[in-house]
């Protein structure tokens, strides 16, 4: 019995937590992705190969990957100049707005 509870205790923090790192404005996050769209694409799915698909992403890893650019943690020279300048508030809602599109729901491109 004790060790349910404290499954169950666990379960809801990382579901709590994840919830938390999701916290943008998708339609905000749209306004917000006009310089994305040069690679990435109007729909998210990348303008050719060599560029990530980010529709359906999940939210919590964009923003964890956004975060990582913006700090130099994560390295690549286009994404770093966009990113440094990035809020949490405008990662959350980056990362909102390419989760809610269609798209990304196998490690394939389909496009």
């Amino acid at each position: 019995m004790r060790f349910a509870t404290i499954a169950s205790t666990a379960l809801l923090a990382l579901a709590g937590s994840s919830v938390a790192l999701a916290d943008g404005d998708p339609a905000i996050g749209k306004t917000k992705a006009a310089p994305c769209v040069a690679c990435h694409g109007e729909d998210g799915m990348g303008i050719a190969p060599n560029y990530p698909v980010l529709a359906g992403q999940h939210a919590d890893y964009m923003a964890h990957a956004l975060r990582q650019y913006r700090s130099g943690d994560r390295k690549n020279a286009i994404m770093a100049g966009f990113a440094t300048s990035l809020s949490d508030a405008d990662i959350e809602d980056l990362a909102a707005w390419f989760a809610s599109l269609d798209g990304l729901d196998t490690a394939v491109r389909t496009k």
